[in-house]
């Protein structure tokens, strides 16, 4: 394609008309992959948002991981999240709240920055293709980002549910992650990572098209505009949402990727495996173990990570999501 052909493609596709209606002709914009500065901003503004929220909700990351690690392959009365907490701070004191904390913020910047900033590039994608932007495509851009930046960053959350769960571990990330490529090989870093792409593709589908798409109707529907009180309630109902959906997933993908200390049930051979064993040996219940955590993390998470995103796209001159 000539320098030519390009701005005449790129006027034309500025230029066609957008509409509210969530469904044809939903606002263009090929400046993501135009210029190398608004790509840096799409992945900077997104991996910043995602690193500053976990910062803030990581000792809620780190109860809902011994919370899910309860009674493994046993049925009983389960400790809530502010039992669990006044036991870890207990026994091993208030700094294991930050168990894991550097491979969560570096997985954070990266796989937030995939996540969400491959997103509107994936939306435009398909409304430059489809001729359409509805509620259906918007999932599936979602799923598509998240499981992409899962697969890659993958490691990075099995270093930190192996810390969170080892108050032991002196030697920190690095000290670990030669421990796991020694003893199990460097795939070990990949254990979960089925059901953590699933996951991660239900979590960015259901935040961001939720997101999305209640802001259009919020718009639409009421006095709101853009702006902060839009971008709270939005991502409010966002985190309720996607809580909801991928609570049984993160239980499992905990699961696997702590296989190790999970072997006097056995060995799990896959995701589909692990929920079968759990849901025989802990029933239903076991697959929602640690659902209250994950939702007091996820749903401040979300909106921290909108807002946070929001405005940072603001400031670096981008539109809003």
């Amino acid at each position: 394609m000539t320098p030519h052909h390009y701005r005449a493609l790129k006027e034309e596709i500025e230029l066609k008309p957008s509409y509210d209606s969530g469904g044809m002709g939903v606002k263009n914009d090929l400046g993501w992959w135009a210029s190398p500065s608004k790509v840096a901003s799409h992945f900077g503004t997104s991996g910043l948002a995602v690193a500053a929220a976990t910062g803030v909700t990581h000792p809620l990351d780190v109860l809902k991981v011994r919370l899910q690690m309860q009674l493994v392959g046993q049925r009983g009365p389960l400790s809530g999240m502010g039992q669990t907490f006044a036991r870890v701070v207990r026994k091993e004191g208030a700094r294991s709240l930050y168990l894991g904390l550097t491979p969560a913020l570096t997985r954070s910047v990266l796989y937030g920055g995939l996540r969400l900033g491959l997103y509107e590039p994936s939306k435009n994608f398909c409304e430059l293709a489809f001729e359409s932007t509805n509620i259906f495509m918007k999932i599936a851009s979602g799923a598509v980002s998240g499981a992409f930046a899962t697969l890659l960053t993958n490691p990075m959350e099995v270093l930190k549910v192996r810390l969170q769960m080892n108050n032991n571990a002196r030697r920190g990330a690095i000290g670990e992650l030669q421990k796991i490529a020694a003893k199990e090989g460097i795939l070990a870093l990949w254990k979960g990572v089925g059901p953590a792409m699933a996951r991660a593709g239900a979590l960015t589908a259901s935040q961001l098209a939720t997101y999305d798409e209640f802001k259009r109707v919020l718009v639409k529907w009421t006095p709101l505009e853009e702006g902060f009180y839009l971008h709270l309630i939005s991502s409010t109902i966002a985190g309720s949402v996607s809580t909801l959906i991928t609570a049984p997933m993160d239980m499992v993908k905990t699961r696997l990727m702590l296989q190790r200390e999970s072997m006097s049930d056995g060995a799990y051979r896959n995701g589909f495996h692990c929920a079968y064993k759990v849901l025989i040996t802990e029933g239903p219940r076991g697959l929602y173990k640690g659902g209250f955590a994950i939702f007091a993390r996820l749903g401040p998470q979300t909106t921290i990570t909108f807002i946070l995103c929001e405005k940072l796209r603001e400031l670096a001159g981008l539109k809003a999501i």
